[in-house]
């Protein structure tokens, strides 16, 4: 098992809106970076778990847990021509863009601000505190458990 940091803006989908879904199971799609995609696309699988970030907002934060229930697969917007993330591109053949499912799994009782991550030294080497701005990122199981207890 894998562990994961999946950011989201709030205002384009929320951990809320997850948990809203039926079966509290969502599409997490529209990746156009290269390194998160691959990381979806070669490494991400189902039953690895995921640290729900809010990014983009007033106090950035990992705000919940969720856990990947189906692996990469096309991400059937890059084929869509109404679609914001329409890849011309793409073909069923050879997609450019993947996709997982992830279904809800708990909330944090706080919100865990990123500015208190950066303030813990046993997390400095995580990839959130180097390489921020990556929306899929792996997160250690070390890190994912002390996450776990700051966010209880």
């Amino acid at each position: 098992m894998n562990y994961w940091l999946f950011k989201s803006e709030p205002d384009e989908y929320s951990l809320d809106d997850l948990k809203s879904e039926p079966g509290h199971t969502g599409r997490w799609d529209g990746i156009r970076n290269y390194q998160a995609r691959n990381f979806l696309r070669d490494k991400v699988a189902e039953g690895d778990g995921v640290l729900f970030y809010h990014s983009a907002c007033k106090v950035p934060a990992i705000v919940g847990t969720a856990q990947v229930v189906r692996a990469a697969y096309p991400d059937p917007a890059q084929f869509d021509a109404e679609s914001k993330y329409f890849d011309p591109k793409a073909t069923a053949d050879k997609p450019r863009w993947f996709c997982v499912d992830i279904r809800w799994q708990s909330e944090f009782a706080r919100p865990l601000p990123l500015k208190e991550i950066k303030q813990n030294r046993a997390l400095a080497e995580m990839v959130l505190v180097r390489q921020g701005r990556l929306s899929i990122q792996p997160v250690s199981e070390s890190e994912w458990r002390l996450l776990l207890k700051l966010g209880a």
